[in-house]
């Protein structure tokens, strides 16, 4: 989710020569993009200066209420430079309950440009950061190392959202000078781990460290999937690709690092679910832009998967509204189980009967992931279980898309669901058992670690069966009988106890479908 002013301080010495230029309303200049606009302010400017020199400017100005989502400053960068450092703050005045108060996001562009496609990103810090530094051969997670080449580099400014008052900011910039140390060339994790053969693989696909808003680091990530018995995850940072060189040393035979992105956009978030390492993905744009579908297939390109995230969410800005036509799999739970998943939950069952018009063949999955940022977040509560034929990046993603898998909420549960018709048929999650309508069709699950849970088994009709609750040893098996005229589908789900947790009957686990007929 998004969050203002979380993450670790980046303190230095701001060096001398401090010149401050007042930014006001008559130097911006608006430039529109689709249905968005993108404003663009005076630039700031550099003389050159001898080596391990720094030379420090700052600029204010104030955003008044219905900014855009984008305020760019142009930074004119000179030749020698080593190092850019930015530090920024913002007032936050008293607002009347129910009225937003100021959110400032930042990030970083270089001389390449600004252009949507993110050719010239260097890196998003949101507002986790106060400051940050980029230089050739390191930078502050979040953002990209690499050369400081002389040109007009632009800080990004998102308005997330502004007091009545308006938004008040303060930026310093400091350039040091000298000759920049080589980059380094980036190592990733491997695609592949020693598997089961085909199998069943634990991941959580939505995870955050100190590379966007979290503060996890990312050995603390790995140590914490591994004890929740996972095989493997996803880096997902908030509109940033920075951690992808980083995890290689954390992988290993037991652990399976994916590498992505959850792209933050105004209407919605989505995981850009393993793509290829190095793979950006552009967060500009609203709904309204048209835009979403490009980007979508630049996933796909990148051998990624596209997976809209708590698409039900209340934050500002979180909850999905760009449809599903493009989704490769939804993010239906999301951490702790809230109502908003069981919304969430309720929608793609709504969608799963929608696709039984065209004979099920266009159903979208369903996953769920931690999305946790820090502790007490748990890493693996939810998880996905996926059908794959071995552990590697390539063979996870054929189970997510196919639908060969459930969500379950420690390692502890374990289910299996399958459908069987009187000739031998045999289907499982994700499958069609092709069978006539009026074939007897037997459905059976079997449960192990979810004790006093209850079995609800969900058709395109609704919850048609619930069980007696489990005994104390979390064991059992449910039997139910169908056809495929009654039942166009059949899924599980696995409840808790009405009176546990925030949600009466919270979610313990609950499978994809089985498809049933022809």
């Amino acid at each position: 989710m998004c969050e203002d002013d979380h993450g670790h301080e980046y303190g230095r010495d701001h060096g001398h020569d401090h010149r401050q230029e007042r930014t006001g309303i008559g130097r911006r200049a608006v430039f529109v993009t689709g249905a968005a606009a993108a404003l663009t302010l005076g630039s700031v400017s550099f003389a050159s200066a001898a080596p391990w020199e720094q030379r420090t400017r700052t600029v204010r100005g104030t955003l008044p209420p219905g900014s855009p989502d984008f305020v760019y400053v142009p930074v004119e960068v000179p030749r020698g430079v080593r190092e850019i450092h930015v530090a920024y703050t913002y007032d936050r005045p008293a607002v009347p309950a129910g009225t937003q108060g100021n959110a400032l996001d930042i990030g970083l562009f270089d001389e390449r440009g600004t252009e949507l496609g993110g050719r010239g990103f260097r890196g998003w810090s949101g507002g986790a950061r106060t400051e940050f530094s980029v230089r050739a051969d390191a930078a502050t997670p979040g953002y990209v190392p690499g050369p400081v080449r002389p040109g007009t580099w632009h800080i990004a400014l998102g308005p997330y959202t502004v007091a009545p008052q308006g938004l008040s900011y303060e930026i310093t910039v400091t350039l040091t000078y000298g000759e920049q140390d080589e980059a380094p060339r980036p190592v990733y994790p491997p695609e592949r781990a020693a598997g089961r053969g085909r199998a069943w693989y634990r991941g959580d696909c939505h995870l955050h460290s100190e590379y966007s808003d979290g503060r996890y680091t990312l050995a603390e990530i790995a140590e914490l999937a591994r004890a929740a018995g996972l095989d493997f995850i996803n880096s997902s940072e908030h509109n940033t690709h920075s951690a992808h060189a980083h995890w290689a040393g954390l992988a290993g035979d037991d652990l399976l690092i994916l590498l992505g992105e959850e792209v933050t956009t105004r209407n919605g978030h989505v995981v850009a679910l393993g793509t290829e390492p190095g793979t950006f993905v552009d967060w500009r744009y609203r709904a309204r832009d048209n835009r979403f579908g490009r980007f979508a297939r630049q996933i796909r390109r990148a051998g990624g998967l596209v997976v809209p995230a708590h698409p039900h969410a209340t934050c500002i800005g979180c909850n999905w509204k760009f449809g599903f036509g493009e989704a490769d799999a939804v993010e239906v739970w999301n951490g702790a189980y809230t109502p908003d998943d069981e919304v969430a939950l309720a929608d793609w069952d709504g969608m799963l009967v929608a696709s039984v018009r065209d004979g099920g063949r266009d159903w979208i999955p369903a996953m769920g992931s931690s999305d946790s940022h820090r502790s007490p977040d748990v890493i693996g509560r939810p998880q996905t279980v996926v059908l794959a034929d071995d552990l590697t990046r390539e063979a996870i993603q054929d189970g997510i898309r196919a639908g060969r898998s459930y969500v379950a909420e420690s390692s502890q549960l374990s289910l299996s669901f399958t459908a069987s018709g009187g000739r031998g048929e045999h289907a499982g999650i994700g499958e069609r058992l092709r069978v006539a309508d009026d074939t007897p069709v037997t459905v059976r699950l079997e449960v192990t670690g979810a004790p006093r849970c209850t079995v609800r088994l969900v058709t395109d009709q609704g919850v048609l069966f619930t069980g007696d609750p489990l005994p104390v040893s979390g064991e059992g098996v449910v039997e139910w009988r169908t056809t495929a005229s009654y039942a166009a589908y059949v899924r599980a789900e696995i409840r808790h106890e009405t009176a546990a947790g925030p949600v009466p009957g919270a979610l313990a686990a609950f499978t994809n479908p089985v498809f049933l007929g022809r």
